[in-house]
């Protein structure tokens, strides 16, 4: 009978939080596109508690107690013996269960052990094969997961993280900083420039090139709670592919 009682709670609290201009907007474009497969990605997209993080682990400052603890909660790990290309030091833990692992904070001087981000993001880093020695760009790298990932894999020569957004550029920083120790951050430069221009200024610079183009991320969209900016990202959604084919040009 508790359960019961709690469960309509929580319902109620999820449906404050969801932005109805959005959700609506999603209505009439995704029943379009995906047809009755809309209402599981519907159910799916509006219910917190079935999204499911991968745990990545970080090579630098391995947490060796928190994969004893993953085991005896039934993770695996999700990348081993799938793919052609996949470096041992990548290692990422996720569970068939929906769940989620606490975040670490960031704590100045000190390396974090692991970090949350969708498994679906370590696809690019997977099929980039990255190399020892290699000069990288990640062209749009904020939050920095992507940027994480593919220093499990290799050590580059050269490592430029671009964030053309400065508040997100910020964010970027404190995530390498977290992750990467002094030695390797050498290697490593943050700017804030326009990506579509770094190919004429630094023509042949580099081996292998991340765009992680800047997209609509519907479920951050949807759980938004100001409307006026969720309204104008909504009018700004359709120019967003001539802004990806522009970074991939």
């Amino acid at each position: 009978m508790a359960l019961s009682r709690l469960k309509p709670q929580a319902e109620r609290k999820l449906t404050k939080q969801i932005c109805k201009v959005v959700l609506d907007h999603f209505e009439k474009q995704y029943i379009k596109e995906l047809g009755d497969s809309w209402i599981t990605v519907r159910d799916i997209l509006t219910s917190p508690a079935y999204w499911q993080y991968a745990v990545l682990f970080n090579r630098f400052s391995y947490p060796f107690e928190l994969e004893k603890d993953l085991y005896l909660k039934r993770y695996h790990t999700l990348l081993q013996g799938y793919f052609p290309y996949c470096p041992k030091s990548l290692i990422c833990y996720i569970n068939t269960i929906p769940g989620q692992i606490p975040s670490e904070r960031h704590q100045f001087g000190k390396l974090k052990g692991y970090y949350l981000l969708n498994a679906a993001s370590l696809l690019p880093v997977l099929a980039l094969e990255l190399q020892n020695g290699e000069r990288i760009l990640d062209m749009c790298a904020a939050p920095g997961g992507k940027s994480i990932a593919l220093l499990q894999c290799a050590n580059p020569a050269y490592f430029h993280c671009n964030e053309y957004d400065s508040g997100r550029s910020r964010w970027l920083k404190q995530t390498l900083e977290s992750f990467i120790p002094r030695p390797l951050t050498n290697i490593i430069k943050v700017s804030e420039l326009d990506g579509r221009e770094i190919g004429d200024t630094q023509p042949e610079m580099f081996d292998k090139v991340l765009v992680d183009a800047p997209c609509s991320n519907d479920r951050s969209w949807l759980f938004s709670s100001d409307i006026q900016k969720a309204s104008y990202r909504l009018n700004q959604r359709n120019e967003l592919p001539i802004m990806q084919m522009e970074l991939l040009r």
